[in-house]
């Protein structure tokens, strides 16, 4: 499936050619490039000229002469960790944000070095016996070295602990931000973003909660099960095709090889389903928090009447004379239905 991808991609980009030719040979040059605004309005131009991110409102905002949007602070927060304080006027948070991931990131480095060290050290032992008793110091006999695992553990855990307070930093920026609107459409967003289902949970949509920590948990789930597989059959198949071995066990080559080759896929498959699933509890906290105002009763009408249908050549669409001779006017119902 995954090898075909490329195929399927330009099959698709051919169609959506194929398609945009067609509509531009239905319509009128003029339909691309016409205006309905009035003549002063420069609302369209603002909007296309928009921009994702802006370097003058961000420095702007955080020097407080203008307000910034919330992307674009939580940009420069992602890049600049504490700018998300400075424009929320939380500067005493800076201390606890820098002091923080400094600790937690310091201390972790200390230890993963020391792991670096004693693995360098037993892999000299093992290599090169002179080398390690000159460096050591160590007269002859001497113990092997021992992998300082512990370390590494705490290293880690430390480095966990620096990303955590980054992560914190992005969300109390999020929380923080001044809005008059609730829900705030880009803080849905961004909740969800920063921890799944929290979106949700600000539209006031908590039944959605299960529903998508139950497909996450599925799908890494499968991930996490076909990884550790994949990884099994291909050391399987690594000993049992390796010059040399003296590999013996029950699966043999060509079944480790397909097995292998087989969760691989499944594994690629498990990753595509945890991100779409992530990203749909994304669009889905984005477009609620934006129809959240939208009006929906229960006064439904339908309204039918007779109307005299125009020949299209008054449009940008313009078919010509058919086949039955030039365009002529028509009468039809119109049907209109209003909820």
């Amino acid at each position: 499936m995954l090898h075909r991808l490329p195929k399927y991609i330009l099959a698709l980009a051919v169609c959506l050619t194929g398609i945009t030719e067609f509509c531009h040979a239905q319509f009128k040059e003029q339909a691309f490039s016409q205006t309905y605004n009035e003549a002063g309005d420069t609302t369209a131009v603002a909007d296309t000229a928009d921009k994702l991110f802006s370097f003058k409102e961000y420095f702007g905002g955080l020097a407080h002469k203008n307000t910034m949007k919330i992307g674009t602070m939580f940009a420069g927060a992602a890049v600049l960790p504490g700018t998300a304080q400075i424009y929320n006027k939380d500067y005493w948070k800076l201390p606890v944000v820098y002091g923080g991931i400094g600790a937690f990131a310091g201390s972790g480095g200390y230890y993963l070095h020391r792991y670096s060290k004693s693995k360098k050290a037993y892999e000299t032992f093992l290599t090169d016996k002179a080398a390690f008793e000159s460096e050591s110091g160590l007269p002859y006999p001497y113990q092997a070295p021992e992998i300082d695992y512990r370390a590494k553990t705490t290293g880690t855990w430390l480095m966990v602990g620096a990303g955590l307070v980054y992560w914190g930093s992005l969300m109390d920026g999020v929380a923080c931000y001044q809005s008059d609107k609730h829900p705030h459409p880009g803080r849905a967003t961004l909740y969800s973003a920063l921890l799944p289902g929290l979106g949700q949970i600000y539209n006031g949509e908590l039944y959605k909660v299960p529903i998508y920590w139950g497909g996450l948990m599925v799908s890494i789930h499968f991930l996490t099960t076909n990884n550790t597989n994949y990884k099994r059959y291909k050391r399987i198949h690594n000993e049992a095709t390796a010059v040399g071995g003296t590999y013996d066990g029950p699966v043999s080559a060509d079944a480790a090889k397909w097995y292998r080759d087989v969760y691989r896929r499944y594994r690629d498959y498990s990753i595509v389903a945890t991100a779409l699933v992530y990203l749909l509890q994304v669009i889905d906290a984005n477009v609620f928090a934006y129809m959240h105002d939208f009006e929906v009763t229960d006064d439904i009408t339908m309204n039918i009447e007779p109307a005299v249908i125009a020949p299209d050549n008054v449009y940008a669409l313009h078919r010509g004379t058919n086949s039955y001779g030039p365009d002529q006017n028509a009468i039809g119902l119109k049907v209109g239905i209003r909820f």
